[in-house]
């Protein structure tokens, strides 16, 4: 009774939505008249009634019908309404989509899809194997889209690099999935590649930053990783000229786990009071009092921060209102979260292709609400090559500037 109530206020407010949609185009065009007067962007009833698929089930739609006799000037043809709500061939919600991917990362097969999803959605209309088996395909294919894209358009000033280890369907059990992010100049965030490499190994992180940089990839001014040398090697290779910047979290797991529980609360305390310092030269003091106090009992946990010193400190060189964003690598651990809840070891013989597609049109679905990092007009100045000192923006004096 509870599930028909909400699916028959779901067809409602769909229907209520359409309507306003609708009337909101003709009101906008109402001026729009023929030689005789007459309005040229008119109601025509509906169409035929749809069924669509959405996450409080299968609800039928009947959606306005709207006569457009507008001639576009370009291509000589009629003018048409399509709607942004409910698009013409649209029949399930994006909730859907983002589902099945999620169901395939589980370790059914298309076969378990129909079931799986009728006892969610009450039904199973328009989600049969063979159309499940088609979506896979072209989710595949839009993985491969994206992988070969142009990169030559767009400027990546930041990046981050991970390896994550997801327990999918990978043909190699130690594969990890490669994931490359990046702040555009105008400060929003973007994937900018992602595929599979054995162990995080230089040779898998050169091949996928070389191909950006075939791509048309330009170097980025800072990338952010965990201590993985794979990829500090590969990027030394490909883009000699970006700085590094080591995961102060990835840092933090690797001291702790070196020393004994009794010791871990105030080392993690000694830590966080380098890396959240007011500036550079706080946070070099802040290392030197860490130094101090474990050199004579743990001199090697000590080597750990004082060997990528320059490293783990190089964000203080950029604007304080992006420290937050490059100190972690944080924005892919964030994303990958969900997914790694969502997974598990499964034993069937998937598709390596078709695993890593399940894995990107999750991140594509995700990015949709990925937000800007903070003071973003300040990251084309970082790319132009301004100096930043203790957060701020160095001007340059008139001199100097001769």
């Amino acid at each position: 009774m509870i599930d028909e109530i909400v699916r028959e206020g779901a067809r409602r407010m769909l229907a209520a939505a359409l309507e306003a949609e609708v009337n909101a185009y003709i009101a906008e065009l109402a001026g729009e008249r023929d030689e005789s007067g007459r309005r040229l962007v008119v109601r025509n009833g509906h169409h035929q009634p749809r069924k669509v698929t959405t996450s409080a089930g299968v609800v039928e739609v009947k959606v306005p019908r709207v006569n457009d006799k507008r001639i576009d000037e370009a291509t000589g043809e009629r003018k048409r309404f399509s709607s942004a709500i409910l698009p013409p061939w649209a029949r399930k919600s994006p909730k859907i989509s983002e589902v099945l991917p999620l169901l395939y990362l589980h370790g059914l097969s298309s076969g378990d899809f129909v079931p799986a999803l009728e006892q969610f959605l009450g039904s199973s209309a328009g989600l049969s194997p063979a159309t499940v088996t088609r979506l896979t395909v072209q989710w595949q294919a839009d993985h491969r889209a994206f992988m070969d894209r142009d990169l030559s358009c767009t400027d990546y000033v930041y990046v981050w690099a991970d390896g994550v280890h997801l327990r999918i369907r990978l043909e190699e059990a130690k594969a990890a999935v490669l994931v490359l992010m990046g702040v555009r100049a105008d400060g929003t965030k973007e994937l900018i590649a992602m595929t599979d490499g054995y162990r995080e190994s230089s040779e898998a992180w050169a091949g996928l930053l070389r191909d950006c940089a075939r791509r048309g990839m330009r170097a980025p001014v800072l990338a952010v990783g965990d201590g993985a040398l794979g990829f500090w090697n590969a990027l030394n290779e490909v883009f000699p000229d970006t700085r590094h910047q080591r995961c102060w979290v990835h840092k933090t797991a690797n001291v702790l786990d070196a020393l004994p529980k009794s010791a871990q609360p105030a080392a993690k305390r000694a830590i966080q009071e380098i890396y959240n310092a007011e500036d550079k030269e706080h946070a070099a003091r802040a290392v030197r009092a860490f130094e101090r106090a474990y050199q004579a009992k743990y001199p090697k946990v000590v080597k750990r921060i004082t060997d990528d010193e320059d490293e783990l400190l190089a964000f203080f060189d950029f604007p304080a209102e992006h420290w937050v964003h490059l100190r972690t690598t944080n924005p892919i651990e964030s994303t990958f979260a969900t997914v790694r809840l969502r997974t598990k070891v499964t034993k069937g013989a998937g598709s390596r292709g078709a695993a890593l597609a399940m894995v990107f049109k999750l991140i594509e679905s995700a990015q949709a609400r990925w937000r800007a990092v903070n003071a973003p007009h300040l990251v084309a100045l970082v790319r132009a090559g301004a100096r930043f000192e203790r957060g701020y923006l160095v001007e340059r004096s008139e001199e100097a500037a001769a």
